[in-house]
């Protein structure tokens, strides 16, 4: 029978959202009704609320939950299972099926969600992005698994691979950010420095693993940097330039002037000895970069795009939260606001003017 759901809909004109009682269908197929505990509000969905649209959208896509009912394919879940919900497909290299969107009926007509919609006390997606997850995990700081845990930390071990005694830089340590700190300690790197604009952001980075902050309002943190990652005493590159930069610079803030910055803090190379940094965006970029090239070239320097960290949730999942029950990753200090989801307007524009410190979950 059909199930009952509160949604928060984002309207097609300019608005604030509003909340929808609706009926979610029985599933069928690869289809799984969820029952959810809390959902993540991620930074990327405020984009989705600033840009134009043509049509209606449901949002969210982190959360946790419980199967209420699942379609006659499901395999992989059960109906009474713990689950978490991620917005990335929880392993392509077993399957061609790349389920792409989801929808309900609402007063407006259609609202759609490109993979999965978890605003809502109640959701309908494909079982590609169900996990299953012990009966014993907390449903509350674990929504942010599915999303900001994945792509912090799926960046820096799944895109970049990074291994023991590599240096890396962090812009942005926020929801997604905090992450990357958190799996560049459980790497083994060192140095890791996070760079921000905000002391108090810095100070909870410091918690996560990052053994040197720059608040980059205050220093030039492409300086800051490679006078903390300095090469072998004597070794130059390209026109007599010193080695110095870290090996690895994760843009999570993903705005030309902090993918200009990380690129120029990663470390140049040694012709015929060592190759150059990587710089790997890791947020939403939502205007153009300008490419250095010449430096690029010259100094042999990499630049890597990873979506939701290159992760693979089936595996990746399951170890987050062994990470968290083990006490590696801290996520009661990850979660710094909990609303309810009427206040779900609120707390996007929190999220905007830049008050929510590490990740604010909605809890149904």
């Amino acid at each position: 029978m059909p199930t009952p759901a509160r949604v928060a809909v984002l309207p097609s004109d300019p608005g604030p959202m509003r909340i929808e009682e609706i009926e979610l269908p029985d599933p069928t197929g690869h289809q799984v009704v969820v029952k959810e505990f809390a959902s993540g509000i991620c930074h990327s969905q405020l984009h989705q609320i600033h840009n134009a649209r043509r049509s209606e959208v449901v949002l969210g896509h982190e959360a946790t939950g419980e199967v209420l009912a699942v379609g006659d394919e499901v395999t992989n879940v059960k109906p009474g299972q713990k689950v978490l919900l991620t917005f990335q497909p929880r392993d392509l290299r077993t399957t061609d099926r790349m389920p792409w969107m989801a929808s309900v009926e609402s007063g407006g007509g259609k609202a759609a969600s490109s993979n999965i919609f978890t605003w809502s006390d109640h959701t309908i997606c494909d079982d590609q992005y169900v996990i299953a997850v012990p009966d014993d995990t907390p449903m509350d700081v674990t929504a942010p698994v599915g999303c900001a845990v994945l792509t912090g930390a799926g960046a820096v071990l799944r895109a970049a691979n990074v291994q023991p005694g590599q240096s890396v830089a962090i812009w942005g340590v926020g929801g997604v950010g905090l992450n990357a700190v958190a799996a560049a300690r459980m790497a083994g790197a060192n140095p890791i420095i996070a760079v921000d604009v905000d002391d108090v952001k810095l100070d909870l980075a410091s918690r996560f693993g990052a053994t040197h902050v720059v608040n980059g309002a205050e220093t030039d943190p492409v300086a800051f940097i490679r006078e903390m990652t300095p090469g072998p005493e004597g070794a130059h590159g390209f026109r007599g330039l010193p080695i110095a930069g870290v090996d690895y610079a994760f843009d999570v803030v993903a705005r030309n002037q902090t993918f200009q910055q990380a690129f120029q803090s990663t470390r140049n190379s040694r012709n015929a000895v060592h190759g150059g940094g990587t710089t790997v965006v890791v947020g939403v970029p939502q205007e153009s970069f300008e490419l250095p090239a010449v430096e690029m070239l010259m100094n042999e320097r990499q630049i890597l795009g990873t979506l939701g960290g290159t992760a693979v949730p089936d595996e990746d999942i399951p170890t987050f939260v062994e990470w968290f029950k083990n006490g590696d990753l801290d996520l009661e200090s990850l979660v710094t606001s909990r609303v309810g989801l009427d206040e779900i307007n609120e707390a996007c524009q929190m999220l905007d003017d830049g008050k929510v410190l590490g990740r604010s979950i909605i809890e149904f």
